[in-house]
């Protein structure tokens, strides 16, 4: 598999921009599409995402399209960073625009709630057979446009594709991993944002710090047994993709569902949270896929199902910490 010399990322939200951002500085030649012309257009003036990554201004050098098969003529390499409710509808009849063979990376957190589907199988339906990759870890997109030191990893059963996003991005401040589980790491990064939701809620409630290693702790066990059940490596669970942004997104004052979760733990309704927020806190969609999940496969999953029931109904944070803590004793492992 050849260089990818230009890339073309959808989704202009913060994370693709981004992306973007460390793409033009490994050297590559990259466009930005955007679904939005108008907004585009303003980018183009100002060179700032004002909307999702305000401050940080945009490379002459980086292209920004809002005609689909204009932004992905010609691409070596295509990288989608559409949020998951939005990913079918984005890739929608738009396969043919793709070169057949034209590698897609996925930087999408999330589980489809109706299919219980993987972005990267979302991917697979709408666009056939062609080589997948995923790109996860802990990155927040406000550090990455800042050139804040960053790993993640880039995940593929193609280990000639994995590489190839590594060699594409792998700059003096983002340093890129390969790994043969993209299922591993996909549901990773996934499931941490329900369990960032969990510890917002501590932090609103003002638990301690030590309620909040316990809930990281347990939290992660749960991430690894479902992930298991569903044909991941325990192992992965314990590198970038699993603990690595877990911790991130349950402590830093970037993470969009740390702050729904504090917000609930303060007394407010998921409702009116929501409406205060631009972005999407994937956490809110995936709590219900996971606990879908886990039904399916007879996984038991405590926290996400509290998470679940403070979220769809109702229920008071207070109590489904005490039913957490006064569960049947069990062994750790």
């Amino acid at each position: 598999m050849d260089e990818a010399r230009r890339v073309t990322v959808i989704g202009d939200g913060g994370w693709g921009t981004a992306v973007a951002l460390v793409l033009c500085d490994a050297g590559r030649e990259v466009t930005l599409w955007g679904y939005d012309p108008g907004y585009l257009e303003r980018m183009r003036r100002t060179r700032i995402n004002e909307k999702f990554l305000p401050g940080v201004r945009l490379p002459d050098t980086l292209r920004l399209e809002d005609g689909f098969a204009e932004a992905v003529a010609g691409a070596d390499l295509v990288v989608s960073a559409v949020p998951t409710i939005h990913l079918r509808a984005t890739w929608k009849g738009r396969a043919a625009a793709l070169g057949a063979d034209t590698p897609v990376v996925s930087l999408t957190k999330g589980i489809e709630h109706d299919t219980l589907l993987r972005p990267s199988e979302i991917l697979a339906q709408m666009l056939g057979d062609r080589p997948i990759a995923v790109l996860s870890g802990p990155s927040h997109a406000e550090e990455v446009a800042r050139h804040c030191p960053t790993t993640v990893v880039a995940s593929s059963r193609d280990a000639v594709l994995a590489r190839k996003v590594q060699a594409a991005m792998i700059t003096p401040y983002f340093r890129v991993y390969t790994s043969d589980d993209p299922v591993g790491v996909e549901l990773g990064g996934a499931l941490k944002n329900v369990i960032a939701l969990a510890a917002g809620a501590v932090i609103g409630l003002e638990l301690g710090d030590n309620a909040m290693a316990a809930l990281m702790t347990r939290g992660l066990a749960e991430m690894t047994r479902l992930g298991v059940s569903l044909g991941a490596r325990e192992r992965t669970f314990a590198g970038l993709s699993g603990i690595g942004d877990l911790i991130v997104t349950c402590t830093s004052r970037h993470g969009r569902n740390r702050r729904v979760g504090i917000e609930l733990g303060r007394g407010r309704r998921l409702g009116e949270i929501l409406d205060g927020m631009s972005q999407v806190a994937e956490g809110v969609n995936t709590a219900r896929s996971a606990r879908a999940l886990a039904a399916r496969s007879g996984v038991e999953l405590p926290i996400c199902e509290q998470v679940f029931r403070v979220l769809y109904e109702d229920a008071d944070p207070r109590q489904a910490v005490i039913e957490l803590m006064t569960r049947e004793p069990k062994p750790e492992h």
